[in-house]
């Protein structure tokens, strides 16, 4: 079985630094059995399998793993996805995901989706007094049964926040950019948000008082590697 995976970077700043690492695998090249135990070899935070549009058609499907457990829903998998199908010729409208319909829209070098905030999984949500006490949090004083998203405050007038996430539970000791949680966040302090996560990725959002949360960001293409 010969496959290929892209790896994106998704939720880099602006000049292209930092990102979530994902895989990207066209799903027709691959059997669905195989889902789960390529996501583990890759070992990136998600891999997901993209199901292309059909001819003329503007939504696609795909599917989210991380090494441990399929998501129903996941931020930087969807954008990179949809990035990714663009990038191919073949932009959407739509994403389909397990837990629902996800809108698709792109604006230059930014890919945002928008989607439920109850789509998002549970985080417990930690509120820390101070920069210096985030940065000096460490994942293993924190149990794995559940993901854990920590931040403070950069600029409260401004919406600007600084976070991490660990996430054991789900196969990964600390996630550079999380969007599922940035939708969770934005829908907790009920205001949009610019996020600035993990080494220095940047998660900017929109929230709705409807229950939607748009999730933006810049992606960037690190090649593609053929697995047999």
């Amino acid at each position: 079985m010969g496959f290929d995976v892209t790896v994106l970077r998704v939720f880099t700043d602006a000049a292209g630094n930092f990102g979530n690492p994902l895989g990207v695998v066209d799903a027709s090249t691959v059997d669905a059995a195989w889902h789960q135990r390529i996501a583990t070899q890759l070992g990136y935070g998600e891999t997901t399998f993209v199901d292309l549009p059909q001819a003329g058609s503007t939504t696609a499907h795909a599917r989210i793993y991380t090494p441990l457990v399929e998501l129903p829903f996941a931020g930087h998998p969807t954008i990179g996805a949809s990035w990714w199908l663009r990038a191919r010729g073949t932009p959407i409208r739509t994403l389909q995901v397990p837990t629902g319909i996800v809108q698709v829209t792109y604006d230059d070098e930014i890919t945002a989706i928008s989607a439920r905030s109850e789509w998002a999984p549970e985080f417990a949500i930690h509120d820390l007094e101070s920069l210096d006490e985030l940065a000096a949090a460490d994942p293993a004083d924190f149990p794995d049964d559940v993901s854990h998203y920590l931040w403070a405050w950069i600029d409260e007038s401004a919406g600007a926040v600084r976070s991490r996430l660990f996430a054991a539970n789900l196969g990964v000791a600390e996630d550079e950019a999380t969007g599922s949680a940035a939708v969770r966040m934005t829908d907790y302090l009920s205001r949009d948000l610019t996020i600035t996560q993990g080494k220095g990725s940047v998660i900017r959002t929109t929230w709705s008082p409807e229950g939607w949360v748009q999730v933006a960001g810049r992606v960037v293409d690190d090649g593609v590697t053929h697995f047999v």
